[in-house]
């Protein structure tokens, strides 16, 4: 498997990655998860311009799965990480945030903050397995209390919903300063 940036014919594959990670969600009780429209190609060409757009290869090159963020309030926020359920529990999704948390690096961000379900087991139990914590509400920057406030709307507070942050270093392996 290999990571590489996203391109603009890659677009369209990444929405039916999203609508394919989706479906896990009908049987977890979670049907308006599921039927949930993934991010337009506009919103996608968005993160890809930017170069915060990466998809992860299998050995054909075709990508299943991809990862899209931008930078708020002084972190790598991961807007989205999907994996194509053909390629579950491979290890996709680990290794492209630590891909992100490499390029959040290089970029001198300290750290990955996203949104995610507190209750979904592939979800908030597997980002802390990855090193996340969860944050308490006076953690929260105005960053993240904006993007809280737009999930609210979108609906998706009628499921338990955490703000989770780690260093781009992972515990352990920190470098000395």
């Amino acid at each position: 498997m290999t990571v590489r940036a996203a391109t603009t014919a890659d677009l369209p594959v990444l929405q039916d990655i999203e609508r394919a990670a989706g479906e896990p969600f009908r049987l977890f009780g979670m049907p308006e998860v599921a039927d949930d429209e993934p991010p337009s190609l506009e919103t996608l060409e968005r993160f890809t311009k930017a170069g915060h757009a990466w998809v992860a290869e299998d050995a054909t090159g075709g990508p299943v799965a991809y990862l899209i963020g931008e930078p708020v309030d002084g972190a790598f926020h991961i807007e989205q990480v999907s994996v194509h359920p053909d390629a579950a529990h491979r290890g996709v999704g680990r290794t492209l945030i630590a891909y992100a948390a490499d390029r959040a690096r290089e970029q001198g961000l300290p750290a990955l903050t996203l949104t995610t379900f507190a209750e979904v087991p592939w979800n908030a139990p597997y980002y802390e397995r990855l090193g996340f914590r969860v944050l308490a509400g006076p953690e929260l920057t105005p960053g993240l209390r904006r993007i809280r406030a737009a999930e609210s709307e979108h609906g998706l507070d009628r499921w338990p919903r955490v703000c989770m942050h780690r260093a781009t270093e992972p515990a352990g392996q920190r470098t000395a300063p």
